[in-house]
């Protein structure tokens, strides 16, 4: 169930406008969460088609521009690579080191693939970028405010999402052993 929680609440953060959070998104956390705790290989397919359905929803209503589905498959194929990166770390064994792992692996790898993909895209003569080294370089560049963001934004929510429940655990733990040294 937290999960589910974790991605509706994912969901939302891609929909509801949010300019005062700084670029929060919750969607890469939410991917690797959801992987590491949900079993069944079939079930994984729900996160990857309701990040489509909001895509298309930004896509056509929100941005008012023409839904091509072509140009989201990098992002698609990323956030079934995020699912499954979550549940080689993070679904047997939970450490702070493999939630660390995960929480750059997951921004620094979706970095890479999308300016690699708007690079490839646009780097034509004449295109955004030039197709040179340079251009490229000049695509990562431009996406590293975002990057950091989403480092951020990856690193919170896996520290909520594993970190709370290890908390709690030890806080009752701790209550319940102070209360029979009482007695």
């Amino acid at each position: 169930m937290p999960a589910y929680l974790l991605l509706l609440a994912a969901l939302l953060s891609r929909v509801v406008p949010h300019s005062g959070w700084f670029g929060f998104t919750a969607a890469g956390g939410s991917l690797l969460y959801f992987g590491a705790k949900r079993a069944k290989w079939l079930e994984m397919l729900l996160p990857i088609a309701a990040f489509a359905g909001v895509d298309y929803y930004l896509t056509t209503h929100v941005y008012a521009y023409p839904f091509h589905w072509q140009e989201y498959l990098v992002t698609w194929g990323w956030n079934a690579a995020a699912i499954v990166l979550g549940r080689i770390l993070l679904s047997r064994d939970v450490s702070v080191l493999r939630v660390a792992s995960a929480a750059v692996l997951g921004p620094t790898s979706f970095f890479l693939a999308s300016n690699y993909a708007v690079w490839a895209a646009a780097h034509y003569p004449g295109g955004m970028y030039a197709p040179t080294l340079s251009g490229f370089v000049t695509c990562l560049a431009v996406g590293l405010p975002f990057y950091g963001r989403d480092l951020i934004s990856t690193g919170l929510v896996l520290t909520v999402a594993f970190g709370a429940p290890v908390a709690i655990r030890s806080y009752l733990n701790s209550r319940d052993s102070a209360g029979q040294h009482i007695q």
